[in-house]
């Protein structure tokens, strides 16, 4: 079988890939500087092995008629088309702890650098000078550094500072208390984070959610003299918000890794000022972070291609084409129920149930209860979590998740529950089933209320109270603000109790449309679900 290695990996892999009996292994980096070369080797090729130069386009993949896996050897897979692997019964895999360590200790040398101004101070050496009194810095020790996002990176970078005995505080809306009471981390809201800390890193993914959380608002509300670090993801951080505040006086030092723009434009302003320590995305620039993903993702490629375990697959989880065949459309439908009760859930859950009823409890529990826990992390854990990854990263949030076959009776041939319970006794729940020959995934059920919707999209979750004149409320509120319907469910517990209305909108309605529609006071509850 012949394996393509199109861009360069540690030489460690590919000498492993080499010793692995009936595997071909050709090297091809410059294969991408040609047009149609890439396409033309992968003709015949079982695995094809990349960084983040070659693109594995859907052409590609098209052609590549027996391709069984595609590696890339680093976290990010933006150069390979997933959806295109997928629907061809191509593994993709990734090596999204192979940089952990590597990024951590680049943290903590921004953090270091931002303490004590080695890098302005070793620049005034080299020109010729000799001057103390202007590289004056602080200590870390008792100073309290602000964790924004405490996954792997954020809770390693937090375990060094307590070395350095600094006082860790963390913001991570889905990480248990329990979970934080172990890592002997305080949990505190993100106002708080911003108000108490002296110094602040983020390690947050690049999402709808985190994209510009920390802005002019956040700066607003930090300590005078802050010093703030980012070597996850460009955009977090809002550039120009951060240059103001430099400018103000408010921001005595910055680290950044990663940028809103890469590479970072020969103009920017963040270039010119000498509190901000520049660094070109050196997150994973370590001999050991690329020999590690280097091997690792041999490793997992000669696994595949002798039929082994599949290892940190970002679109399947390991089960042969026929069962896989019989089990999507349920792990389709697990994940969006387990995406929609996570947007309506509190956002520290302690556990997470999920049962199955009739046909499904015949299937492959495993892959289900892995799509369901992707579901669930997908806009949470952004592009980290696949269908290998997601129960350790909902072990780290401290969620346990129990899973129940049923034989109880109910009223569909298959049925598939998810309940979300918090600490408090809040329990969430939505259920679904297959819908016609198309398989199509529908929720049937929302927290004990029965009620019938697709799921996907745009969807708004109405709680009010069950009273004459509703769903006119709501459709004029909405056609107000140009927002059209698609469609329109409605459930309630019992008449002139509490309803609840699910719509399927063509588009997101503004904030000043969700606060219009709970203006009036019938309805407690407006949730706006992307699916």
């Amino acid at each position: 079988m012949k394996v393509l290695v199109f861009d360069r990996i540690s030489p460690k892999g590919v000498a492993y890939l080499r010793t692995c009996p009936g595997l071909e292994v050709i090297e091809e980096y410059e294969a991408r500087t040609v047009p149609g070369r890439v396409k033309e080797l992968a003709a015949d090729a079982a695995a094809i092995v990349v960084r983040s130069e070659t693109q594995i386009t859907a052409d590609v993949i098209a052609t590549a008629a027996k391709l069984k896996v595609v590696g890339r050897a680093g976290v990010g897979v933006d150069n390979i088309d997933v959806d295109a692997a997928t629907e061809r019964g191509v593994v993709v895999m990734n090596t999204p702890s192979g940089n952990t360590i590597a990024t951590a200790e680049l943290t903590f040398t921004h953090m270091l650098c931002g303490a004590r101004p080695v890098p302005q101070a070793a620049a005034s050496m080299k020109a010729g000078k000799w001057d103390r009194k202007s590289f004056s810095g602080i200590e870390l020790l008792r100073k309290t550094l602000g964790v924004i996002g405490l996954g792997r990176i954020g809770s390693e970078v937090a375990r060094r500072a307590q070395a350095f005995g600094m006082r860790v505080i963390a913001y991570d809306p889905y990480l248990s208390p329990s979970r934080a009471k172990a890592m002997q981390i305080e949990c505190v809201a993100l106002d708080q984070l911003f108000r108490e800390a002296d110094y602040i890193t983020v390690h947050m993914p690049l999402t709808e959610q985190t994209q510009y959380m920390v802005d002019e608002k956040a700066f607003e509300k930090m300590k005078k003299g802050v010093r703030i670090f980012n070597c996850a993801r460009g955009g977090i951080i809002k550039e120009t918000a951060l240059i103001a505040a430099i400018k103000a006086g408010k921001v005595a030092a910055a680290g950044l890794d990663v940028f809103e723009t890469e590479p970072l434009p020969a103009d920017s302003e963040l270039r010119t000022l000498p509190q901000v320590t520049l660094t070109p995305h050196l997150g994973a620039s370590t001999a050991e972070a690329q020999e590690s993903v280097g091997v690792e993702i041999a490793e997992a490629v000669a696994e595949v291609l002798a039929g082994g375990v599949v290892r940190n697959a970002v679109n399947m989880p390991s089960v042969d084409a026929a069962m896989m065949a019989a089990i999507r459309p349920y792990m389709v439908l697990g994940t969006k129920l387990g995406s929609l009760v996570q947007q309506i859930a509190p956002p520290q859950i302690e556990k997470l149930k999920l049962t199955f009823f009739g046909k499904v409890v015949d299937l492959d529990a495993n892959s289900l209860t892995r799509a369901t826990q992707r579901g669930y992390l997908q806009r949470i854990s952004g592009d980290e979590v696949n269908f290998v990854n997601a129960p350790v990263l909902l072990q780290r949030l401290g969620v346990q998740v129990e899973v129940v076959k049923s034989s109880g009776e109910c009223d569909y041939t298959e049925l598939v529950q998810v309940e979300a319970f918090a600490a408090d006794g809040t329990v969430v729940s939505a259920a679904g089933t297959l819908i016609g020959k198309a398989h199509n995934p529908r929720v049937v059920e929302v927290n004990g209320r029965d009620i019938e919707f697709s799921v996907d999209g745009v969807l708004l979750l109405l709680e009010h109270r069950d009273v004459p004149g509703m769903v006119g409320l709501v459709g004029t509120i909405l056609g107000k603000h140009a927002v059209n319907i698609a469609s329109m469910s409605l459930g309630r517990n019992q008449q002139g109790g509490t309803a609840l209305t699910v719509l399927n909108l063509d588009s997101a309605p503004s904030a000043d449309a969700l606060r219009e529609l709970q203006a009036p006071g019938a309805i407690q509850r407006a949730v706006l679900v992307h699916l």
